[in-house]
């Protein structure tokens, strides 16, 4: 269903402004992209890229005066200050992937540069990587565990529903990011919402994908393929690349917000 952008203001138009219904767009494409009942590596890195391009349109929208005397309206200042709350929620969010995928890309660099040369210690560079990945997936699991409170505790007003609808997707990306990569399916469409609806313990079933294949390899050296681990590093390089736009156009959204709220 298409979201509505209300403002709480007779001078706002009748009819949806073609920016708002170009982001009602991009947010049905990504409710359905989120919907899907399985990932890949191009799908993920597909939804990060809708999601970066999603909040540069939102950057726009903010830039309409009706946006603006909405934002700026004491009754919606409540539901501004969630907005920015998580904007930098999800700035966070960005980072400690950007973390935990550099952690791990810089170990597997060190055992393709060891299989190249067929020289050094393969099975101490291999310990290593199980360890940061273990230590990195303990960090994802956690911040899932933080997604749903702190997503469950946002009550955006009406008024502004399609920038909290932007940050639910979002989160719900991260929730699909953090199971992928810790090689755990997530659980039906909407599992963050889902999942903090329903109290009811959800079990998802292991996935097999590029983390979880270079796993079974490294747990046992013989079966390690060097294809595995190239093509790995280079889907850990695309996401990187990916979550630094998004931070960049996250940055530059949540400025915008902080300008409107000082004119």
């Amino acid at each position: 269903m298409a979201i509505s952008f209300h403002v709480r203001s007779n001078s706002f138009p009748s009819r949806t402004h073609p920016q708002a219904a170009h982001v009602n767009e991009q947010l049905a494409r990504l409710r359905s992209s989120e919907e899907a009942s399985t990932s890949s590596s191009s799908s993920i890195c597909q939804r990060i890229d809708n999601i970066q391009e999603l909040h540069e349109s939102l950057d726009k929208l903010i830039c309409l005066p009706v946006t603006q005397q909405a934002l700026s309206q004491e009754q919606n200042k409540k539901a501004v200050e969630q907005l920015l709350d998580g904007s930098l929620r999800i700035l966070d969010l960005c980072n400690s992937s950007k973390d935990g995928l550099s952690e791990m890309k810089e170990s597997l660099m060190k055992i393709q540069s060891i299989l190249r040369r067929k020289r050094g210690d393969l099975s101490g560079e291999v310990k290593k990587y199980l360890a940061t990945r273990k230590a990195v997936k303990k960090t994802f699991q956690k911040l899932q565990k933080t997604l749903k409170v702190a997503h469950a505790e946002d009550k955006n007003e009406e008024s502004l529903a399609v920038f909290g609808e932007a940050e639910a997707v979002t989160i719900a990306l991260f929730d699909s990011l953090f199971s992928y990569i810790s090689g755990t399916k997530t659980c039906g469409k909407w599992s963050v919402v889902s999942k903090l609806m329903t109290k009811k313990k959800v079990t998802c079933e292991a996935q097999a994908n590029e983390f979880t294949r270079v796993d079974s390899g490294f747990q046992s050296e013989k079966t390690l393929k060097m294809e595995d681990v190239q093509i790995l590093e280079s889907f850990i390089q695309d996401l990187e690349d990916g979550l630094e736009s998004l931070s960049k156009s996250l940055i530059k959204y949540r400025v915008s917000i902080l300008n409107t709220l000082g004119h």
